[in-house]
Parts: C-alpha cells; structure tokens; sequence
C-alpha cells in the first residue's frame, strides 16, 4: 500500500515537472504592439487656476518581442494626439532592464494626464478659458509608442472623454 502510494507520488510529481518544461516563452513580434485598457473617469474638469485640479488616467498594454519597448535615456516614446487639435504630446516610456528581455515583454502603461498640463477646453479659439456659454468640451485621444529600433506599434482610441469648462 505504502508502494502504491509512493508511485502514484512520483509518477504525478514527474507528469508535472514533464509539463512544466513544456511551456513556451510567448511568442510576439519584434514591433511593438498596443491594446486599449480604458480610463479611470469619463469626465475631468478642464485645466484652470480658478479650478480644482483633477487628473485623468488612460491605461494601456504592450508586447514587443524583441524586448526592446524602453529607452534607456531621456527619449519620448509615447505619442498622445488630441482628436480636437492633432497636437501629439510626447511621453516617456518607463524604463525597463533589458536583463530577461530576449523573449519578448508584455505589461501594462498608465498615463497621468493633470488637468492643468493636459486637458483644457477649447472654445471659440480660446483655450482653458471659463466660459458660461461652453460649459462642456469632448477630446479623445489616440496613443501610439515607438522602441529603440524605430518600429511603431499600432495605433490606439480612448473612449470620448467630456471636459467641464466651468468646473
């Protein structure tokens, strides 16, 4: 009995180290690649001294099989255009160690966008100006990110995301 037991243990702890060393490192192209996650609000009030400030957090993942998704230097690797203006503000792409990188990488970005830096209403050409008459603006944003050997990954939409002009 003590046999059988004791070979039922074995043969199971050897199926599983057997199916342990099967597994496979992911398998994603050298180009970057990006998937839309979503925001933390639907709605932030505009970036304005006479008003609260408020912050907007757009989340999104990556892979890049080369492993190569973050320079090591001051450069900006991440691309945020406004829809309402096509003004892209450049980010920079955390850094990342390249130790362990050879297979590929996957993870999760999250862009702090401050109202007073980032999300201002634009009305009548006026930008981040109260206005009574303009008490909400929408602004989406397409994202893009680009690695050290100059590929670009796909490109990316959030959600319309509305702006309070007075608050």
């Amino acid at each position: 009995m003590k046999n059988a037991r004791l070979l039922a243990w074995l043969s199971a702890l050897l199926l599983f180290a057997g199916i342990s060393t099967c597994a496979k490192p992911p398998s994603y192209p050298d180009e970057p690649r990006i998937t839309y996650v979503g925001t933390n609000k639907a709605s932030v009030v505009q970036g304005n001294p006479q008003l609260p400030v408020d912050t907007l957090l757009v989340f999104f993942s990556f892979t890049d099989g080369d492993g190569d998704v973050s320079f090591p230097s001051d450069s900006l690797d991440i691309f945020l255009t406004d829809s309402r203006t096509d003004l892209i503000t450049n980010f920079r792409f955390p850094v990342i160690p390249s130790e362990g990188t050879g297979n590929g990488i996957s993870g999760e970005v999250t862009l702090r966008l401050i109202n007073r830096d980032y999300l201002c209403c634009i009305n009548n050409n006026f930008i981040c100006r109260i206005n009574p008459n303009f008490p909400t603006d929408t602004v989406s944003f397409q994202i893009q990110i680009r690695d050290r050997s100059g590929n670009l990954s796909n490109k990316i939409q959030t959600e319309t995301i509305e702006l309070r002009c007075n608050g």
